[in-house]
């Protein structure tokens, strides 16, 4: 079979370019897989009808997990034998994504043994994706992983594989240890990522500052954002050489503050940090002179997603500042108040995120026993007929 060959002229064009290319990769291990043959030949065939060839449906797993086996089915199984059962197998990452080279490479030894050998590193919810198995293969794969002391990830209704940046292990804006956090609620919830159980998905991601390198705030139902509390810690000597470098700090850091929050009369450079957002821009464009301040921490948001049922959303805030050793308890407090309210009035397929939308901010934080603060305010009031008593003023 590793010697069957598709006309492949659509695919073809995709390998041209400067840009990787996924067909060239693919390309790469056919004559070690016959199932890379036969799936480009089934994609080739998608590109000319314009629809897709995997059917829907076809639940599979291995003995006692609900998650972590994707059922892949052709719709095509006698023109492509090879890909007629093509399962994914998603494999719970290393926190922070750090591997040994012989980690990799049992991981590669082990796909090898038992499917197509193509890998995703990483997929879209953080885990390693093994691409394409049989039915037959996933206890034998499954039993391989486990004695090597990996387990699978979560898919389905569960809660996904969560999953953390780099955080304090390399990076020196985290704010928090984003490694602890994720592998605490990665061992807490072993059951709940397992055994899906839930109205729909659930993601946990751990950013250790505002720039938010595993984009929490656009892909998890909670997002826990390293942030500080008090001020910038600024070196005015280090600010000096980088404006005596050519740096123009006029334009190209205050020119850029969202909030307009700082000033620079070319001797001194002054931050109102009431005013400060926390965008970390300055600090990114002048790491020598500028710091997070120390009161370290973590801001909470809840309800991003992509648009699947309905259209995409950022996450809220939900608790605008957590000190760094209060974190992991008050994240699973919320948690569980979270998923009682979620699993008694959420609808199936729907994200924690449209149920708010559906009851309403105010109603949500009634159910889980939060105030509402200031910082949960998504967009600016534009109602113009809002008064306010006299005793209100500040």
């Amino acid at each position: 079979m590793a010697d069957k060959k598709y006309e492949t002229p659509m695919l073809d064009e995709l390998e041209k370019g400067p840009w990787p290319s996924f067909v060239k990769e693919i390309k790469k291990s056919t004559d070690i897989s016959p199932a890379c043959q036969d799936l480009l030949g089934v994609l080739e065939v998608s590109y000319e009808d314009k629809k897709n060839h995997w059917k829907h449906g076809g639940i599979v797993g291995v003995m006692g997990y609900g998650g972590g086996i994707i059922g892949r089915y052709s719709d095509m199984p006698e023109q492509f034998p090879e890909v007629a059962h093509f399962h994914t197998i998603r494999v719970n990452m290393p926190t922070g994504w750090f591997y040994t080279s012989d980690a990799l490479r049992t991981l590669c030894d082990i796909w090898d043994r038992h499917g197509s050998g193509l890998t995703n590193m990483h997929g879209s919810t953080g885990d390693v994706i093994f691409l394409g198995t049989t039915t037959d293969e996933l206890e034998p794969t499954f039993k391989d992983l486990t004695a090597a002391g990996f387990d699978l990830g979560g898919s389905g209704s569960c809660v996904r594989t969560p999953s953390a940046c780099v955080g304090q292990a390399r990076c020196e804006w985290a704010c928090y240890d984003t490694l602890a956090a994720c592998n605490d609620i990665t061992q807490t919830y072993q059951d709940e990522l397992h055994r899906p159980a839930f109205p729909y998905k659930f993601k946990f991601k751990f950013s250790g500052c505002p720039n938010d390198c595993v984009a929490s705030i656009a892909r998890s139902d909670l997002a826990i954002i390293g942030t500080w509390k008090d001020e910038i810690q600024q070196d005015d000597a280090a600010v000096a050489e980088y404006a005596a470098s050519g740096l123009d700090i006029q334009k190209d850091v205050c020119g850029h503050c969202p909030s307009k929050c700082m000033e620079w009369d070319g001797q001194k450079l002054r931050i109102s940090n009431r005013e400060c957002v926390h965008c970390m821009h300055c600090i990114n464009v002048m790491p020598k002179a500028l710091r997070p301040g120390k009161e370290k921490g973590a801001a909470i948001l809840i309800g991003a997603k992509a648009p699947i049922v309905q259209g995409a959303l950022l996450a809220s805030v939900l608790i605008p500042f957590v000190p760094a050793e209060e974190l992991l308890d008050t994240i699973k407090e919320l948690t569980s108040r979270i998923w009682d309210f979620w699993g008694e009035y959420g609808k199936n397929r729907e994200r924690i995120g449209e149920l708010i939308q559906r009851v309403g901010m105010a109603n949500f934080l009634d159910a889980i026993g939060l105030d509402p603060v200031p910082e949960m305010v998504s967009a600016p009031r534009d109602n113009p007929y809002v008064y306010f008593k006299a005793e209100d003023k500040i």
